[in-house]
C-alpha cells in the first residue's frame, strides 16, 4: 500500500538516545525545525507540582550563558526566523522556520538552550508570576472554565485530571519552587526523552551530521515517570459549572476512551464516529446548527493520547433554556449509532475526505512538521501514521456501530453543564 505521507522520512537515533527525523521536501527553500520534548501535564505525578512542563514552555526562551535570551532573539530577528512553542498534556514543541542556509546557526542555538539553558531565581520568579497571569486570564474564557471543571471530575488519579497550566494553587505556589524547577528540567530534558524533527530544504546525510556535532555529547538519563492508572468509572459523573460573568450555556460529554491505538479497528472506528455522529455532516449538526439554529457549535473529537484519555462531544447553547432539549439530541444521536450500523457510501466518503484534508495539510515544511508533531511525541515516531490510516481504510459500518456500544457507555461519561451565574 502506497505511504499516506508523500515525503520519505530518514530517521537515526544518537548513542545518547536523541531520535533524529529528517524529512526533505525539495524547492521549498525552507526548513522547519522542532525538537519534541515527549514531556506535558502528563507527567506531572508529584502531589504540589502541576504546570511544570508549561512552565519550561516559557523558560526555555530565557537564554543561556553562551546567548543570553536577548542574543538569541536578535539572531533569530536576524535570520529572519520565526519561531514559538506549545505545551500540551502529552508533549512541549519548540518550532523555528528559517531558510535552509541558516539551518547550521539555528541548531547551534537550539543545541545549547537545551543543554545548557540557564536562569536565576529572580528570573524563575518573574516568568511563575507570568504563568499566573495567564491562568488567570484562561479563566475569563467560559470554555476554559468548563474543561476544567470536567476534566477534574473525570480523572480521579490521572494527571489527565489537571489542565496542562496546572492547579491554581500549584501555579500560585511555583515562584517558591526554584529548585525543584531545575531538577524537573534535568529529568525530561535529556536527549533520550526529545525528537527532533526537520522538514524542508535539507540533505539527510548533512543534517545527521550536524546533529551529531552539536547534540552528540548531551547527556542521556531520562527516567520515565510512573503515572498513576485511573480507575475505572462505572456510573456517569454529572455537574454544574457556574460562570462568573456573561456567557451562554455550554454541555460537555467527556466518554472515556482509549490510549492512541492505531492498529486497533475499534479505535479507528471511534476516530470516525465521532465525526459521523456530530460532525458538519452529521444530522446533528444540521438540525441544531443550521436548522433550528438552538446551538452555536457541535463538535465531537477522539483524545490521541499515549494513555486513556477521553472522547469528547460538545456545545454552545443560545437558549438557556434548552440545554435539556440539546443533551436528549445528543443522546437519541448516541441511541441510533448504536442500534444501526452507518451508511456504507457516507463512511467511505468521509474516509476519502479525512484522508484529503491530511494530504492538503503537508504543502509546507511548517504546516507538515506541525500536522505530524503530535503523532510523534505519541508514539516517538511516523510509523503510526501509515497504520491509522490502513486501518481507516478496513473500518465496516459494523465496526462503527460495534464501537459506539462499547465507548458510548453512560456509565463511563462525565456530563458537565456550564450555566451563567444569577
Amino acid at each position: 500500500m502506497p505511504s499516506i505521507i508523500p515525503y520519505e522520512a530518514h530517521v537515526k537515533t544518537l548513542d545518547n538516545g536523541l531520535k533524529v527525523i529528517v524529512m526533505p521536501m525539495e524547492g521549498t527553500g525552507l526548513v522547519a525545525y522542532w525538537s519534541i520534548a515527549r514531556v506535558g501535564s502528563r507527567d506531572e505525578v508529584e502531589a504540589g507540582r502541576s504546570g511544570f512542563a508549561h512552565f519550561f514552555e516559557h523558560m526555555m526562551f530565557r537564554g543561556t550563558e553562551n546567548f543570553p535570551a536577548a542574543r538569541y532573539n536578535e539572531m533569530l530577528t536576524t535570520m529572519g526566523a520565526n519561531g514559538n512553542a506549545y505545551t500540551t498534556d502529552d508533549l512541549t514543541a519548540y518550532h523555528v522556520s528559517i531558510v535552509a542556509e541558516d539551518l547550521e546557526q539555528l541548531m547551534e542555538l537550539e543545541s545549547d538552550r537545551f543543554r545548557h539553558l540557564s536562569y536565576s531565581e529572580p528570573e524563575f520568579e518573574t516568568e511563575a508570576g507570568a504563568v499566573y497571569g495567564e491562568y488567570r486570564k484562561s479563566r475569563t474564557n467560559p470554555m476554559y472554565t468548563l474543561y476544567e471543571a470536567m476534566t477534574r471530575t473525570a480523572f480521579h488519579e490521572h494527571p489527565y485530571g489537571h489542565m496542562v497550566i496546572g492547579h491554581e494553587d500549584d501555579i500560585a505556589a511555583m515562584p517558591t519552587m526554584y529548585d525543584y524547577s531545575k531538577s524537573f528540567f534535568s529529568r525530561y530534558y535529556r536527549p533520550d526523552n526529545v525528537v527532533l524533527f526537520i522538514v524542508g530544504a535539507v540533505t539527510p546525510d548533512s543534517v545527521m551530521s550536524l546533529v551529531q556535532r552539536y547534540y552528540g555529547d548531551w547527556e542521556s538519563g531520562y527516567v520515565p515517570p510512573e503515572i498513576p492508572v485511573e480507575p475505572p468509572q462505572e456510573e456517569e459523573r454529572r455537574i454544574e459549572v457556574t460562570y462568573d460573568g456573561r456567557t451562554l450555556p455550554y454541555v460537555w460529554l467527556a466518554y472515556k476512551f482509549d490510549a492512541f491505538a492505531p492498529a486497533d479497528t475499534r479505535w479507528a472506528a471511534a476516530d470516525l464516529l465521532a465525526e459521523l455522529a456530530f460532525g458538519s455532516t452529521s444530522e446533528a449538526y444540521r438540525r441544531l446548527v443550521l436548522e433550528e439554529q438552538v446551538v452555536e457549535f457541535l463538535a465531537a473529537d477522539t483524545g490521541l493520547n499515549r494513555d486513556p484519555s477521553l472522547l469528547d462531544i460538545y456545545s454552545r447553547i443560545k437558549d438557556p433554556d434548552r440545554v435539556d432539549y440539546v443533551l436528549e439530541v445528543i443522546d437519541d444521536t448516541i441511541a441510533q449509532f448504536q442500534s444501526e450500523a452507518p451508511d456504507e457510501e457516507r463512511l467511505d466518503a468521509l474516509k476519502s475526505r479525512l484522508k484529503y484534508a491530511f494530504l492538503m495539510g503537508l504543502d509546507t515544511p511548517s504546516s507538515t512538521a506541525g500536522r505530524l508533531a503530535r503523532f510523534v511525541a505519541v508514539s516517538g515516531g511516523l510509523e503510526d501514521v501509515e497504520t491509522l490510516y490502513r486501518t481507516f481504510e478496513t473500518v465496516t459500518p459494523d465496526d462503527v456501530l460495534e464501537a459506539a456500544r462499547h465507548y458510548l457507555d453512560p456509565s463511563r461519561r462525565t456530563v458537565a453543564i456550564l450555566r451563567e451565574q444569577q
